[in-house]
């Protein structure tokens, strides 16, 4: 006879060991799939609040729901790689709650601050917006971030990190001891003597043209001034302020903006009437910081003869004309009383000249550019 499934022990049946078996595995395959449910559901949930923290923290930031003008997400500033995100409160505490006495200068969006990051054990420079800051101020900051975090040159300033958080947009990048080149052309900063003049120029140039045709894309910086050329422990130029940057592939060469933005005085006057940026209208900015730092003048000011010229005094006319006269050295800045290289103050203010040509198509590349700032052969006048 077969194998019986149960047999008889004092009156009670007793499991076979092959059913004891299946009840093992059984009840181990309904434990496995319960912790396999708990973990799928233990996950779902960790991705949703992470989601929900992320929705949150956009909201409150208070920039995530407005595109840039060229349609990016500005979110997706968080996503960019080299500097970080720094909690509100170890900027605080690093600007001791941005005191006044820490307060390095006020820009169109907010103030700069001196700081230091106890965490990197470095002092910084802590730009922060206004709380109450336009759209426009908020794509600043977003663009500052996109843009100069993926940069990395020895004359642009490095950004190091940033935060947006309490309706607060802060910037934070490396200190700069000696400010910014206006304070020391236009302020009571140091007095800049040509060997430095001539190494601050250099140095805006060499970082131009890294922008320029030296990275993967053209990188137009669109707002060229002394202010926004910072200056470190021994004099040397880095360009800052990439809040109006744009991106332009190499093969396009030119965009069209939705608005006119820079400085007036710097802004290529064909793009104030076209709203076209492209890497001519950087070249005709950096052609007016050329003279300016030769001529110690600003590119705008009011004339105290107000019928003359219109009551306004409008330097690149001014070289011009001088140029014209064969007296280009006469608009050098006086304060330099004549002790600077006659030759390369006239190098200086010829590439500004050929710079900020009215005709854009007969200015010079930035590479073009640097090469004659940087030669020793006699000038040849442009025509």
């Amino acid at each position: 006879m077969g194998l019986r499934s149960t047999e008889k022990a004092g009156g009670v049946a007793t499991p076979s060991p092959s059913t004891h078996g299946s009840g093992i595995i059984a009840g181990a395959t309904a434990g496995a799939t319960l912790l396999l449910l708990l973990l799928v559901a233990t996950a779902a949930i960790l991705i949703r609040r992470r989601r929900n923290k992320k929705k949150r923290e956009a909201e409150e930031d208070g920039i995530a729901s407005e595109d840039d003008e060229d349609g990016e997400p500005m979110l997706e500033i968080g996503m960019e790689t080299g500097p970080r995100r720094f909690p509100y409160h170890e900027l605080v505490e690093a600007t001791r709650n941005f005191a006044e006495e820490e307060k390095l200068g006020q820009g169109g969006f907010g103030a700069v601050y001196r700081g230091n990051l106890k965490a990197l054990g470095l002092p910084v420079a802590i730009k922060r917006f206004s709380k109450d800051s336009s759209m426009q101020g908020k794509k600043e900051y977003a663009s500052e971030i996109k843009v100069i975090s993926r940069l990395g040159h020895r004359n642009l300033v490095q950004l190091i990190g940033w935060c947006h958080g309490r309706n607060e947009l802060l910037l934070i990048y490396e200190l700069m001891p000696n400010r910014s080149l206006d304070i020391h052309l236009h302020g009571n900063g140091t007095f800049l003597t040509w060997p430095m003049r001539m190494k601050i120029v250099l140095g805006v140039g060499s970082g131009l043209l890294y922008l320029h045709e030296e990275w993967e894309q053209c990188v137009i910086h669109r707002d060229i001034k002394p202010s926004n050329v910072m200056l470190d422990e021994s004099f040397g130029a880095k360009l800052g302020d990439f809040g109006l940057a744009r991106f332009i592939d190499h093969a396009v060469g030119m965009q069209t903006m939705t608005a006119v933005s820079g400085t007036p005085g710097y802004v290529d006057p064909e793009c104030m009437i076209t709203g076209r940026a492209s890497a001519e209208s950087d070249v005709y900015s950096f052609g007016v910081l050329l003279l300016e730092v030769a001529c110690g003048r600003r590119p705008l000011s009011l004339l105290q003869n107000k019928a003359e010229n219109g009551g306004l005094f409008r330097l690149v006319d001014w070289v011009w004309e001088l140029y014209g006269r064969v007296a280009l050295l006469d608009a050098a800045d006086e304060r330099l009383n004549g002790d600077y290289d006659k030759v390369e103050v006239e190098r200086v203010m010829v590439v500004g000249l050929w710079c900020a040509h009215p005709d854009p198509s007969a200015r010079p590349s930035m590479r073009a550019a640097m090469a004659v700032l940087q030669s020793k052969e006699t000038l040849e006048l442009i025509s």
